[in-house]
């Protein structure tokens, strides 16, 4: 009986499950009912009348910041003025016309990479002949030049007049001044080289202002196709800090794109035509760490145009923080302070720095080959580099050029360690070993024979130094041989590369391979010139290898990468040790020695200098002279400090300044700013990104 009653009680619940079942299908049924017959032509056309759309979202660009975290290179919203070929109505050089005046009446530019002068007469803005074997710009400039002659057929020797008036006449612009064809003109062929079409806007003008943005969009009726579209810019707080390493931050060359290879590399890592990218410098060294990843957004439109709802699909992530090496503060103090000594000298005497042109300065902390500091002099403002391209360009100064690693400069007597430590290491001599100065050197027959500037007599490699005998280093070199020096010189970081994240020139020391060689150069290479040439960051180099006795680090701007959200370090590059050269005699001691007793006694700027300092200043010929017949001379100087235990060293070039004293001065700016104005005032509290 009680088994009979239980399955009666299951019976019911199963008729009871049964029943829900029914009525959830029958819901269903009647919504299905609902949408297909009876409401099923209202949801077709909502259906048929809205549309899904991806659109990209542009990640944030990773942030470059000193060692404290303070901005260097960061990015803002602005707004940018867009052209569509589908939206335009009415005739494309008028409508271009009306936007350039209203750019011009508020101060800005637009995007035009032609290579020519805006104004008349007009003329190249590349030089065709110059060699940019070691500079990648140039080089990319002078290819951009002949494809522009190609696209004209134009030859190679076309004036600028005669390639603008065939420009003119390919974008029908002959009923306008001369003024406006340049203008329009380079505003057409950029349209062109960018792709301008049905599915691809151009770009006009990045980061406009509000009042630019408000007289467009006032226009829109008679502006058709003109659109003021959100962006994120590129900024520089402060833009002459390192705006010679900086780079910048543009499109994609058209050049780049059009080249099969380099267009399918960009297109691996997800580059579309018009995407920015970092060009030159450490915006492009360092572009896979800061791009970030674009993010999609998906927005439903209806067929009025209306958006029904937005989401996002997938979410942008920032690129990498990059944090270098130097402190903004005394990068600054070290501007300064050549800026002032360029000025200084330009108010001497003919032949004693009246022609100085300007000058390049590098520190490097000796303990991790890091650049603490990098100046040019004359420089620029990174964030006018486009609008005032061509003003910098024609400087006669050239401030655009990149003196600190692209000058390739005659080293002169700062040369003369390399010889000095190189006899001790091979056992020519020991340091106190002396030879007899008579001043002129006849010990190589058959040649015009080179003299010190004074009868030293007996002399040995400190005192060598300290007065810095040509007679004791043209004899040390001839026993030592040219090569053997040469390749010696490269140990300790002349004439190579230092290892920089940047575009830097290689140098050179003269060799026996040298085309003019002849046996004589020993002579002249021995004392740092004939056809060795170095840049400054390789004398930095090359001075901070002497500070740290041989071992050579590889010189690096980048000190690590952190994660822009979080702030968590991603990588961190540490000191690589390029070479170590033994030393079981002592040699670089005496070399250090010598130079701390030329600072001492043969420097006025240095003498009294409360560190110990150990320097050498060069005075290298440069085979020019002035209008009144004076030689020109460059002032070159390495120094390192505190000498009990280096924590920096410098490389100084001052062109035409008339000797290595001149430097010195320079030098000891330095130092004060390092080790005196530096202390309690160069350690800001961190901006949230911190080199340790």
């Amino acid at each position: 009986m009680k088994q009979k009653n239980q399955m009666k009680r299951l019976a019911r619940r199963i008729w009871v499950m049964v029943a829900c079942a029914v009525m959830v299908m029958a819901v269903f049924v009647l919504q299905l009912i609902n949408f297909q017959l009876v409401n099923g032509e209202y949801y077709l056309q909502q259906a048929e009348n809205t549309q899904v759309y991806n659109f990209e979202v542009s990640a944030a660009r990773g942030d470059i910041v000193d060692r404290y975290g303070r901005s260097i290179a960061t990015n803002r919203t602005g707004y940018k003025v867009e052209l569509s070929k589908g939206m335009m109505t009415g005739d494309l050089n008028e409508t271009l016309k009306e936007l350039v005046e209203i750019l011009q009446r508020n101060g800005e530019s637009w995007n035009d990479t032609l290579p020519l002068t805006t104004t008349q007469p007009f003329a190249y803005t590349v030089d065709q002949t110059a060699d940019s074997t070691d500079n990648p710009t140039l080089a990319r400039q002078q290819r951009r030049l002949e494809t522009l002659k190609e696209r004209f057929g134009k030859q190679t020797y076309a004036t600028a007049d005669e390639l603008l008036e065939s420009m003119a006449e390919e974008y029908d612009l002959q009923d306008y001044s001369p003024e406006w064809q340049r203008i329009l003109a380079g505003i057409r062929y950029q349209m062109e080289l960018e792709g301008f079409g049905e599915r691809n806007n151009f770009t006009l003008a990045d980061d406009v202002s509000m009042q630019t943005v408000s007289i467009i969009k006032e226009r829109s009726l008679t502006l058709t196709g003109a659109e003021i579209v959100e962006t994120s810019t590129r900024v520089y707080p402060d833009g002459t800090i390192l705006p010679h390493v900086m780079g910048t931050v543009g499109p994609i060359y058209a050049e780049d794109w059009a080249d099969t290879e380099t267009r399918k590399e960009l297109e691996n890592k997800g580059y579309e035509m018009n995407d920015l990218i970092g060009h030159g410098g450490l915006e492009e060294a360092l572009e896979d760490a800061l791009r970030g990843t674009d993010g999609i957004k998906q927005v439903e439109y209806g067929k009025d145009g209306t958006i029904h709802r937005s989401w996002m699909q997938t979410e942008p992530q920032p690129g990498n923080t990059a944090v270098l090496t130097v402190n903004m503060d005394f990068q600054k103090m070290v501007d300064e302070a050549l800026e002032e000594r360029v000025l200084t000298l330009q108010q001497g005497a003919p032949g004693q720095g009246r022609e100085c042109t300007g000058g390049a300065a590098a520190v490097i902390d000796v303990k991790t080959g890091g650049i603490l500091a990098l100046s040019n002099y004359p420089s620029y403002d990174l964030n006018l580099y486009n609008s005032n391209f061509d003003q910098y360009n024609s400087d006669p100064g050239k401030p655009l050029y990149n003196r600190a690693l692209l000058g390739e400069y005659t080293p002169g007597s700062t040369f003369k360690p390399v010889v000095g430590l190189k006899g001790i290491l091979d056992g020519l001599m020991t340091p106190t070993s002396t030879v007899n100065c008579v001043r002129t050197y006849n010990l190589i027959s058959g040649m015009n024979p080179p003299s010190c500037l004074h009868s030293h007599g007996s002399i040995n490699v400190y005192r060598a130094l300290q007065e810095s005998c040509n007679w004791y280093f043209f004899d040390v070199g001839r026993r030592l041989g040219i090569d053997n020096f040469g390749e010696f010189a490269k140990r300790l970081g002349l004439g190579v590369k230092t290892g920089l994240e940047v575009t830097e020139a290689e140098g050179h020391i003269t060799s026996t391979q040298d085309e003019d060689y002849t046996y004589g150069y020993v002579l002249m290479a021995a004392i740092g010139q004939q056809n060795t040439q170095v840049t400054p960051v390789q004398l930095a180099t090359y001075c901070a290898t002497l500070a740290n006795h041989g071992v050579r680090y590889k010189t690096h701007l980048v000190a690590g990468l952190r994660d822009s959200t979080t702030g968590e370090l991603v990588e961190s590059y540490d000191a690589e040790v390029v070479d170590v050269i033994e030393d079981n005699v002592g040699a670089f001691d005496a070399i250090e020695q010598g130079m701390v007793q030329m600072a001492q006694n043969n420097s006025v700027a240095l003498r009294d200098y409360p560190i110990t300092v150990a320097a050498k200043t060069g005075t290298p010929e440069r085979g020019f002279t002035n209008e009144y017949g004076d030689p020109l001379y460059n002032g070159a100087l390495i120094v390192y400090a505190p000498v009990e235990d280096p924590e920096i060293a410098i490389g100084i070039i001052l062109e035409n300044s008339g000797s290595g004293a001149s430097a010195a001065y320079l030098a000891r700016d330095i130092l004060d700013a390092y080790f005196f104005e530096q202390t309690g005032t160069l350690a800001p509290d961190a901006a949230g990104v911190l080199l340790n």
